[in-house]
């Protein structure tokens, strides 16, 4: 069965739960900020660009990334195995970076792990 084409939008509260799975799932670190109350508190921060990718009504994919007004930084991208190698990641960055510009970042970094 062919996997649906994932839509990319903002993410909003009742995505947090799938989210913090897909974080726990997916190999990226979980953190002390990885509450519930933290992360939905991060859906509508200020300076923070906070997507997801859904597909059949479910969250495959997110990216989280913040700004100072010229510096942006990824901090948080993650693609549910099922649907890896389908361009979901390449999306989400294109949005998040676009988004960036859209708002005077001139500089973005990424940060990752060793691992």
């Amino acid at each position: 069965m062919p996997i649906a084409p994932a839509i990319i939008r903002e993410c909003r509260r009742e995505d947090v739960p799938e989210v913090l799975r897909l974080w726990a799932t997916s190999g990226a670190s979980n953190t002390p900020t990885d509450t519930v109350e933290d992360v939905e508190r991060a859906v509508s921060a200020p300076g923070l660009e906070f997507l997801v990718a859904e597909a059949d009504g479910h969250v495959v994919g997110t990216i989280m990334g913040g700004f100072d007004g010229w510096r942006g930084a990824i901090s948080r991208l993650a693609v549910v195995e099922s649907h890896r190698r389908q361009g979901i990641g390449r999306a989400l960055l294109d949005e998040a970076m676009a988004r960036f510009a859209d708002n005077g970042v001139k500089v973005v970094g990424a940060l990752g792990e060793k691992d």
